[in-house]
Parts: C-alpha cells; structure tokens; sequence
C-alpha cells in the first residue's frame, strides 16, 4: 500500500470521529426576536428546536430549525429561550413537571419602567419554582442579531445558579458577545431597565455639545451682532439665523473633535509616568473613553452643518447685495479709482483655506463611516486603529490648520479683539493645539525618560514603609 493511499484510508474516519454532535438549543416563541436568535444559534453550530402552541402554522423560520410543542421542544433541549412577553407566561404553569431542572433564560423586556411590581424573571422564577432563571441577553435586538452585529457587544447577565450563568456565558460567548455578570437574580430589575434608557452612552457629549454651543452662540451674539448695534449703530441681526451659526457650528465641531483625542493623550502621559499600562485609570478618565465615538459623531455632524451652510453662502441675500454693489461702484462713469487690486498672498491664504476645510471634511466623513459596525467589523485592528488613531490625529491637525490660516492675517489686529474679547475661532483652537503639542510630546523619546526621572524622584522622597515603622516602635 502506497503512503499517499495509506493517508486516504486514515484521515476520513479521524474526521468523521472527532466531530461533535452539536448541542439541542430551545426557544419558546416564534416572533422577529426568536427567528433571528434562532438563525444566529444555527449559524454558531446549535441546533435549534421551537416550542409553539401551534407548530404548524407558526410562520417561516430559520432554514434547518426544528418546531414542535412547548412540552416536546423543552423535553429536547436542557437550554430554553424566553422569546415571549410577560403577559403569556402563564402556560408555564402547566408545563411545571417538563420545565424540571431546565434553565429558562428569560429575554422579555418591558415597555415601561416599573410596569410590573416584580421583575419579569423574579415573576419567571415563582411560576416555575423548579426551573433555574437565568436573566439575560435582553439588551439583543432582532436587527443587531439579523445582521450579524455582535462581536464585542457586551451583555449582561444575572441568576441565582453559577452553573446556569456558566452554561448561557459560554453559549454568548460562542455568538461573538461579551458576558458581563451582574450576580443574583435580584439584579433582573436593574437589567430590564437598561433597554428604557434614552441614549444612555450618548448623555455626556450631548451635554457637551449643547453646552459648548449655547456658550459660542451667546458669546457671538454679544461680540458681533450687539457690538454692532451699540458702537456702530448698524442693525445686522439678520446675521443670527444663518452666519452666526456658521461660526458656531465649526467651532464646536474642532473642539468636540479634540475632546476624542484629548483623553488618549493623558492616558498615555499616565502610563508613562506610572510605568505600567495594567493600571486602572480614573474614573472620569474612563467614563470620558467610553463615549469618544459618540463625541466624534457629533463633531461629524456638526461639520456636516458647517458644510451645508457654506455651500447656501453665495446664495444669501446680503451676500448678493455686498457683491453686486462692489461692481456697481466699479462701473460708474465717475469712477476714477484703479480696478481692484489682486493680492496673491490673499488668494493663496484662501485657496489654502478652502482646500484644509475640503480635505479635514473627507477625512472626517472617513472616521464617521468607520466607526459604524457594519464597516468597522470588515476591517482588521490594524486596519481600524489606523484610521482611527493615524488617519483621526492628522483629520486634527488639517482642520486645525483650517482654524489657523482663516484668522492668519487678523491675530494681531486690534479691531479683532471687539470690546477686549478675543473672536470665537482663536478660543476654539486652544484645545486641539494642546491635544496635537501633547501628542507630539507623547511620541518623544525624551518624553519617557523625563517622566520616569520624576516618578523615581518622586519615590524616593516618600518615607519607606519599614523605616516608618521602626521610628514608630
């Protein structure tokens, strides 16, 4: 027998041996929520089996699913799906002696805060005393699952059995989710209230946001529209519609940009001075992290406005009004003055302008398209990490720049500075011209060893803790 024959004979029963008969998962409830769990357990190498009161006219579900009786589908499986609404629990009762050493992981969430005056699985639980409860995966929708975005998404989880927790943990993580266990059942209240919450991660930047642009529009109400009318006498609220907030709307874009890079940087500062990158970071540190890719949607969003509203510049009718009377006074038979005079170093500090805003906005867009899951999940880390941290620092740095050239020729005038206040665009570049010296100071070498030199220096004027003692004694 020859060697290729011989490892013919030899790999097909290895093969067929070695693979494992895939568990028997149920699910009570055939809605949107239960065909697209059921679809994302078959496609993780579950099988699956339905339990419905009418298993042949239930609708169409998932391709290679199994559907039967509630008292069959839970007879089959050790692991039951609660895809059905509080108020149909009720049929549990009567399956008590099927339900007997089963875990019931209870999905059902509410419509409303304190719908009820105990938790769905609390209620789960007293109908089925001999079932172990297991609340759970509530905060999955029927989309998230249809489409496939669960990697990294993270759940929670809470139960009185550890064993039961252990088995649906494992089955979350084989789904692609991150299993966060919140302890005992008496937990399921806190955990069927985190679906009522209104943008819970989005609450903080859209303080920001609002606070920053109530500030900027107030303060450049005061300096251009009301200075007008008090030391010139001019009537310009017109403005307030359509310029005023074009001047606000970049101004909180920039700075709502830095602010998702700003904590990065004094991260790293502290892991350099600390020495270590396993240390817990603050408090405020980490709740400012957790929510930069909402402060960085914002920031798009606000760009986009400032797009918009440039774009509908030209067709403004005080802007019509300014050009067409320039002309006018050009043409004038009277007219002795010379044509206009072009400046070149103006048009190249224009052209400039326009071509940063026109690029930090692609770039902008860039950042906003990859931070969505559908296209985020495509790329590898190296690849989001890139875009995100290489390709967001220089979306800074030109948008910055785009700051800098439109006041080029107007920092050390005096008219700029409208009753001693500094304009709008030179506070707004404060913040990301830290953010950007830091992080060129981060990338310094000598950067690493200064810190050091202090945190070492700082150590050793701190008493030593056996020193201490033997003075004491």
């Amino acid at each position: 027998m020859t060697g290729s024959s011989r490892e013919s004979v030899l790999l097909h029963p290895l093969g067929t041996a070695a693979a494992p008969v895939p568990e028997m998962l149920c699910i009570f409830g055939t809605g949107d929520l239960g065909r697209s769990l059921g679809q994302r357990l078959l496609q993780s190498g579950y099988r699956v089996v339905y339990g419905s009161r009418r298993p042949h006219s239930c609708g169409p579900l998932p391709l290679g699913a199994q559907v039967m009786s509630h008292v069959a589908a839970a007879q089959s499986a050790r692991l039951i799906f609660m895809c059905v609404h509080r108020e149909h629990y009720a049929f549990l009762e009567t399956m008590t002696p099927h339900l007997k050493g089963k875990v019931l992981v209870d999905i059902s969430n509410n419509l409303k805060k304190d719908m009820y005056p105990e938790a769905n699985a609390a209620y789960l639980q007293r109908l089925v005393p001999d079932a172990t409860v297991v609340k759970g995966l509530n905060t999955l929708s029927a989309w998230a699952l249809q489409n496939g975005l669960l990697a990294g998404k993270q759940v929670f989880l809470c139960g009185n059995s550890a064993e039961a927790k252990q088995a649906v943990a494992e089955m979350s993580t084989k789904l692609g989710l991150t299993v966060l266990d919140k302890g005992s059942l008496s937990a399921a209240r806190e955990l069927e209230d985190f679906p009522l919450q209104l943008f819970p991660e989005w609450r903080l930047p859209l303080r920001v946001a609002v606070g920053l642009t109530a500030f900027f529009f107030f303060y450049l109400l005061i300096r251009d529209i009301i200075y007008a009318y008090v030391e010139q006498g001019k009537d310009i609220s017109f403005r307030i519609t359509m310029a005023l907030g074009n001047k606000v709307f970049p101004i909180v874009s920039l700075i709502m940009l830095s602010l998702c890079y700003l904590p990065g940087v004094i991260a790293a500062f502290l892991q350099l001075y600390r020495g270590t990158k396993y240390r817990r970071f603050p408090d405020w540190l980490d709740r400012w992290m957790l929510c930069r890719k909402q402060m960085g949607l914002i920031a798009l969003g606000f760009a986009f406005l400032h797009a918009i509203y440039t774009f509908v510049i030209p067709t403004r009718y005080a802007v019509r009004h300014k050009l067409i009377s320039l002309v006018v006074d050009e043409v004038r038979p009277n007219n002795k003055t010379t044509p206009f005079y072009f400046d070149n170093t103006e048009a190249w500090a224009q052209d400039s302008f326009y071509m940063l805003g026109i690029l930090g906005f692609f770039l902008y867009v860039l950042l906003g398209l990859t931070s969505l899951p559908s296209v985020g999940g495509s790329l590898s880390w190296r690849e989001f990490n890139f875009i995100q941290s290489k390709l967001g620092h220089l979306t800074l740095c030109i948008c910055t720049s785009h700051g800098y050239i439109y006041g080029w020729n107007k920092f050390l005038r005096p008219s700029t500075y409208k009753w001693y206040t500094p304009p709008g665009y030179m506070l707004c570049l404060i913040v990301p011209s830290v953010v950007l010296v830091l992080k060129a100071l981060v990338l310094l070498p000598c950067v690493d060893r200064t810190l050091t030199r202090i945190r070492q220096g700082w150590e050793r004027t701190q008493p030593d803790e056996e020193m201490v003692k033997a003075t004491n004694l």
